[in-house]
């Protein structure tokens, strides 16, 4: 009885980590072994057991990122604050993830 236990317990430990689910308007970057071998976007996704993981979820909406004023100054020799706004979209999370190490500062 103690190993009909364990061993459902080992099954549903196996199955948990085989099944992943993805939300829409996400993405996950899967390494196999440490290595990348595939982006997942939203949906059920079926990893091999302790082989594969998800390295990081990436956020794949269109965001608006404020930046603090900047001073500019003109040609006729004025002073002005410019406050930007910048919209963007990740289209390549694997670049996201391994091309640069913080994509948010690489945008400001």
């Amino acid at each position: 009885m103690i190993t009909i236990v364990i061993i459902v317990a080992l099954l549903v430990a196996i199955f948990t980590a085989s099944v992943k689910l993805i939300p829409q308007g996400e993405a996950a970057v899967i390494e196999r072994l440490g290595r990348y071998t595939r982006t997942a976007s939203g949906g059920l996704t079926f990893l091999v057991p302790y082989i594969d993981r998800v390295r990081q979820r990436v956020d794949t909406r269109e965001r608006v990122v404020s930046f603090p004023p900047q001073a500019v100054i003109t040609q006729d020799n004025l002073t002005v604050a410019i406050d930007t706004v910048v919209t963007f979209q990740i289209n390549d999370p694997a670049k996201a993830i391994y091309g640069v190490d913080n994509y948010l500062v690489g945008v400001e």
